[in-house]
């Protein structure tokens, strides 16, 4: 659990975007470098959807010790070293998928690996930091947030919770997981929320009612690819797809970072960065363009270095001191 004895509760969201989750989990590695300490002791409630999500079930666990059970720094990691092989598509998988126009683009079974890899046996209630995943079940039509503290979820699997927020239509198939003596048919939770920094609001002022809130927002990069008219007024559902859940996801994360805006003023910190040179594609897992992320994200924190100094000044204990870079 966070330190208990800090005057300003502080909330960290963490958007969707596939391999583009990188460049907040280097930007929580910076943190956790200057700190001295894991987010899990940074943070008193961490929220994320789909990449973010994986990202908030690794930053919350702790080892027996009590300690940080997956640092940031691992998980940058996970993207380093195995994002080429969940986003790696076979020549016989194009041809049978027709490109990812019958069926899911992705294999789950790289992603489900990866997931266990890292997370073992760990489960939700395992978390040292109380965390929340966002999904939505197709069968019932209902938003879904898995809470780490809430007793039908604490007995899910993290690599599940994990599956099931990340399970992005037309990339990978969704995912069936048992709760409650009832089964959920889930797919990602950015269909409906991708930057969670709402419902992240909303769940801080029920665990910690009547205390204020500070909120860190950390995003996977802005769309900034055109979509020109002459095009899109040909495009038929099979050229939409997609385009429209690229403008779906975006969309979702600019309405959040306004309403968030309103909501909690100066103690809310939202960190987003143009894709200047990099790819703006969730599943564009080269080389070439994970060493892009990474320099996007090095300057992502070079520039916005002093405003997370001051954010994470907001009632802070005073044995945690930023370090000079």
């Amino acid at each position: 659990m966070a330190d208990q004895q800090r005057s300003v509760r502080r909330v960290l969201s963490l958007d969707g975007g596939g391999i583009r989750g990188i460049i907040p989990a280097l930007v929580v590695a910076h943190l956790e470098r200057q700190m001295g300490a894991p987010a899990s002791e940074l943070f008193d409630l961490i929220v994320g959807t789909s990449t973010g999500g994986i990202l908030a079930l690794g930053l919350s666990l702790q080892d027996q010790q009590g300690g940080s059970l997956l640092a940031a720094k691992r998980m940058v990691t996970l993207y380093e070293r195995h994002g080429a092989q969940i986003f790696e598509r076979s020549l016989w998988r194009k041809l049978r998928t027709a490109g990812g126009l019958f069926e899911e683009a992705y294999s789950h079974e790289a992603l489900e690996n990866v997931l266990h890899k890292y997370f073992a046996n760990k489960r939700m209630g395992d978390c040292g930091t109380p965390v929340m995943v966002t999904s939505y079940d197709i069968e019932r039509r209902k938003t879904v947030f898995l809470k780490s503290w809430h007793p039908d979820h604490s007995e899910l699997l993290c690599a599940e919770a994990s599956r099931a927020t990340s399970a992005a239509p037309t990339y990978f198939e969704p995912v069936n997981l048992q709760w409650a003596e009832q089964s959920r048919t889930l797919i990602d939770g950015g269909v409906f929320i991708n930057s969670p920094a709402v419902s992240a609001c909303a769940e801080a002022c029920k665990l910690f009612p009547d205390e204020p809130i500070a909120m860190l927002s950390l995003g996977t990069g802005e769309l900034t690819r055109a979509i020109p008219y002459d095009e899109a007024r040909t495009w038929g559902s099979a050229l939409w797809i997609m385009s429209l859940l690229d403008c779906m996801f975006d969309g979702a994360s600019k309405a959040a970072d306004h309403q968030m805006r309103l909501f909690l003023g100066d103690h809310y910190l939202r960190l987003q960065t143009q894709l200047h040179y990099a790819s703006d594609d969730m599943d564009d897992a080269s080389r070439g363009n994970i060493r892009n992320l990474k320099q996007t994200a090095k300057e992502l924190i070079e520039r916005e270095d002093n405003a997370l100094h001051q954010f994470l000044a907001l009632g802070a204990p005073s044995e945690l001191k930023w370090s000079a870079p």
